[in-house]
């Protein structure tokens, strides 16, 4: 005998859940709404937004350029910098002294088109009772941005020390691996340890010195701008940039998993030595790759560099074999360099 369901014994306001036409119905209506009012920003355009002065028109022009700005800050270098206190349409021409160290900021930007040797006048002040007036090009050269990075990248980026570090570097280099040859004792490339963290340091080094130098020579405006904005989030910065952050954070990490590996698979004066050794290489090759780059000779002298390094790493560091007594790692069967067992 068939049955017919009874919605007797249930609420009203249930009921049309449970009619599958009455509550599809429902739902469609629920999502017509929801589509016809979708968000819509209905506020009026602000007028800082679009009425902008010729004054802020000419800030917003000059920082896009020049990369600062008023209320920018930086720090001299310079021994010393003379400022004019007035205008540079003024007379007479009153100066104050700002010194090394001294934090300056931008209070002022003035373009001066009849001025032959530099356009660009810019206004710093120290403090309310020094402050003046300076042309671009004398006071860039003689200051820094007030930020560490910056400053870092300054000291690192100068061409005198650069030179200067390239010849200790390399005469340092050569008689400190000739050293390490002599007495055997462990060298990266050469007489190895089985970890492919020294090679992986190299490899970073030489590379990051490669993409440092690409973006010296293809987009010097982009790290103008960051030498003036720096970050160091990757994640921030344009692609090229943020490659090259990922490189420093990189070697970072490799530099501390190398010390770890090297102090855990050597005794204490052997990983110093080794790690000398591996610093030397890397400073090497940050200036052999960083120069050459400039002449375009880097790109394929670091494929060069990076099949050799595998490949001498895949030849001379990997060992095979572990001996049965002390459990030191062997490149061959035979006597245990550490206890002298024979392993057969």
């Amino acid at each position: 005998m068939r049955t017919t369901a009874s919605y007797s014994n249930i609420p009203d306001r249930i009921r049309p859940w449970l009619r599958f036409p009455d509550r599809a119905l429902v739902m469609c209506l629920m999502a017509c709404v929801a589509v016809l009012s979708s968000c819509y920003n209905s506020s009026e355009r602000t007028p800082d937004a679009w009425n902008l002065t010729e004054r802020q028109l000419d800030s917003i022009s000059f920082s896009t350029t020049h990369h600062y700005a008023q209320n920018y800050n930086f720090v001299v270098k310079a021994d010393s910098l003379r400022i004019v206190c007035q205008a540079p349409d003024e007379l007479p021409f009153d100066s104050v002294t700002v010194i090394r160290g001294d934090r300056v900021v931008v209070a002022d930007i003035m373009t001066m088109p009849a001025d032959t040797i530099d356009s660009v006048w810019v206004k710093i002040a120290r403090d309310q009772a020094t402050q003046g007036w300076i042309r671009e090009n004398i006071m860039l050269p003689a200051v820094n941005p007030d930020d560490p990075i910056s400053q870092f990248i300054d000291i690192f980026s100068d061409v005198h020390l650069l030179i200067f570090l390239s010849f200790v570097v390399i005469v340092t280099a050569v008689y400190g691996l000739r050293f390490l040859k002599r007495h055997n004792a462990r060298i990266v490339h050469f007489r190895d340890i089985s970890s492919f963290y020294p090679t992986l340091l190299a490899l970073l080094v030489a590379t990051s010195a490669v993409v440092y130098a690409s973006i010296q020579l293809f987009g010097a405006e982009s790290w103008r701008h960051f030498y003036y904005h720096p970050s160091l989030n990757p994640f921030s910065l344009p692609l090229h940039l943020g490659i090259f952050m990922c490189l420093v954070w990189t070697l970072i990490i490799v530099a501390l998993a190398v010390a770890d590996d090297v102090f855990r698979r050597l005794s204490v004066g052997e990983a110093i030595l080794y790690l000398c050794g591996l610093a030397a290489v890397c400073a090497v090759n940050y200036i052999v790759f960083s120069i050459s780059t400039l002449y375009y000779a880097g790109y394929p002298l670091l494929v060069v560099y990076i099949v050799f390094a595998v490949r001498r790493y895949l030849r001379c560091s990997r060992n095979g074999y572990i001996c049965g007594r002390c459990g030191a790692e062997m490149r061959r069967k035979g006597v245990c360099p550490v206890c002298g067992a024979v392993n057969e």
